[in-house]
Formats: C-alpha cells, sequence, structure tokens
C-alpha cells in the first residue's frame, strides 16, 4: 500500500511553508502529497497548493483529495489540470467530489441543488478537454495535453452507488473522504465488483485519508473542531478519530490495508514541518 501525506493547505500556516513540507515529504519517501478543497474558509486552494508543491518537488505524487468539482467552471478545471499534470511530468492525480456545503455553491454562485447533475456534466467536459476536443465550439482545445497524451488519472469520492457509477465511467478508482476502515471496506468491494461487472481492466485504485497530530495533541484537536464545526454534535467523532501516536499509524496502516485500500493518506492537523518527520518515523 502506497502512503502519502496532505499538504497543510486547511492550517494556520505561511505560505512559504508549503515548500519546506513538500519537500521534506518527498525527501522522506511518502508517495503523495494531498490537498483537501474548501472555499469559504481560509485555506490556501487546492490547485495552487499542488502547483507550488509540484515546482519545489521533482518525483512525489500530487493528488487533489478531493477537489469539490461542480463549485468551478468546468472549462477552468480542465484547463488548470491539464496544465499542472503537464508542467509537474504527469504527477497528478485529480480526485473529486460532489460536496455537501451549501454556503461554498453560494459563495461561487453555483446551484447548490445541481450539484450532482454539475457533477457529471463535468466529468464528462474534462475527459474531453483532456482528449484534445473543443470543448467550447472553438478551433482550439481549452488546455495542453496532460503528460500520458489524453487523460489525467481521476478518484471519485463519495459513499453513494452514484459514486459507483460515476468510478467506473470516468475514473481510475474510489477515494474515501474519511472515515475509519470498517467504513472503507464495504465501499471499496462494492466499486471492485462493479469495476469487474463493467469490463474494465486490471484493478481500480482504492484511496482512503485519515487525520493525524503526533507532536501537539490540543493543535491537532483544535483545528479539526475549527474546520469541522459545522458539523455540530458530529465533530467529536471527528476529532477523535485523528490519529495521534507512532503505534495508532502503525495500527491503522495494517488496518487499511486489510480493507483493500491501495493508497492511504495521513491529513495533517499540525501545523509543524516536524510532523513529516515524525510521521515518516512511524510509518515508512
Amino acid at each position: 500500500m502506497d502512503i502519502g501525506i496532505g499538504l497543510p493547505n486547511t492550517l494556520s500556516i505561511e505560505g512559504p511553508a508549503i515548500v519546506d513540507w513538500a519537500r521534506r515529504a518527498e525527501d522522506r519517501g511518502f508517495s503523495t502529497l494531498a490537498t483537501i478543497d474548501r472555499i469559504v474558509y481560509p485555506s490556501y486552494d487546492s490547485l495552487t497548493t499542488l502547483a507550488v508543491a509540484a515546482g519545489a518537488t521533482s518525483r512525489i505524487g500530487l493528488f487533489s483529495d478531493v477537489v469539490l468539482a461542480p463549485l468551478y467552471p468546468p472549462v477552468w478545471l480542465a484547463k488548470a489540470s491539464a496544465s499542472l499534470d503537464a508542467m509537474s511530468g504527469g504527477r497528478l492525480t485529480l480526485g473529486v467530489a460532489v460536496g455537501g456545503r451549501a454556503d461554498d455553491f453560494a459563495a461561487m454562485d453555483r446551484p447548490f441543488d445541481r450539484r450532482g447533475r454539475l457533477m457529471d456534466e463535468t466529468l464528462d467536459l474534462l475527459h474531453r478537454a483532456w482528449a484534445g476536443e473543443s470543448v467550447t465550439g472553438d478551433e482550439f482545445p481549452v488546455g495542453p495535453p496532460p503528460a500520458a497524451g489524453n487523460r489525467i488519472p481521476v478518484l471519485i469520492g463519495g459513499q453513494t452507488d452514484t459514486v459507483v457509477r460515476r468510478t467506473v465511467q470516468y475514473g481510475e478508482g474510489w477515494t474515501a473522504g474519511g472515515g475509519g476502515p470498517a467504513m472503507v471496506a464495504p465501499m471499496a468491494e462494492k466499486v471492485r465488483t462493479a469495476w469487474h461487472e463493467a469490463g474494465r481492466e486490471g484493478e481500480p485504485r482504492i484511496a482512503a485519508l485519515i487525520y493525524f497530530g503526533l507532536g501537539d495533541d490540543d493543535a491537532s484537536r483544535a483545528s479539526l473542531r475549527r474546520y469541522y464545526a459545522f458539523l455540530g454534535d458530529w465533530v467529536g467523532a471527528i476529532v477523535e478519530g485523528a490519529i495521534r501516536s507512532p503505534q495508532a499509524a502503525k495500527d491503522v496502516v495494517r488496518a487499511f490495508a486489510d480493507a483493500g485500500v491501495t493508497e492511504l493518506v495521513f491529513d495533517p492537523t499540525v501545523a509543524s514541518v516536524d510532523e513529516v518527520d515524525r510521521l515518516a518515523d512511524a510509518v515508512l
């Protein structure tokens, strides 16, 4: 199982520290750098963060886990993602999901009640644009070709049967936006079953995210409480579900591997770059 680490784009951290974090993660051997997406929050933009990380590194993967695709103009998302993939040498995996916060949609002037349809329309346009089709009716395509020529790997996030359908139709796999191994395993099996029934070759990628904070328990809890305050009574479960010891990190790696996960991303809740070394010492 590949083990990645999130960039601290939702935490209170000076912008240039993203570069130090990315370089440290690559040097320590993590497979991927990941971001979380949100609009109405003082976080760093997901694709901008990944672009900065791409310029600071040369090997490590780049993973939006996830971009809330219906929030954005699809033509822009096609161009931005193809540009990032091409300039990083094909290191981008575009994780996408529908999203569930009405304030984000209002801020972007996008219809919250049409987000599922917007998701399908966006996925269709992305793949056509990456393949070099004109998606605007003009002479030229809207962006450069991705590094692989006509496609960027896409992972679909969510927990519904519609997500399974989108994964098989448009994706290279599925990403779990949270929850422990016991919650991930049944959905991973659904995806694999649908994948083979549809005649897709090989095996789908199955990614999962888990929060961690190994250097400051109080800061870790505070950052999660702030980010997930909108969930009300549910926030406590998320706060206490984070990994806060090296042994717990080792144990959760084994548990997610047993659940069929092929890529596990540890997302930070403490802004110190020393968290990269703490996690690497525990799980790499």
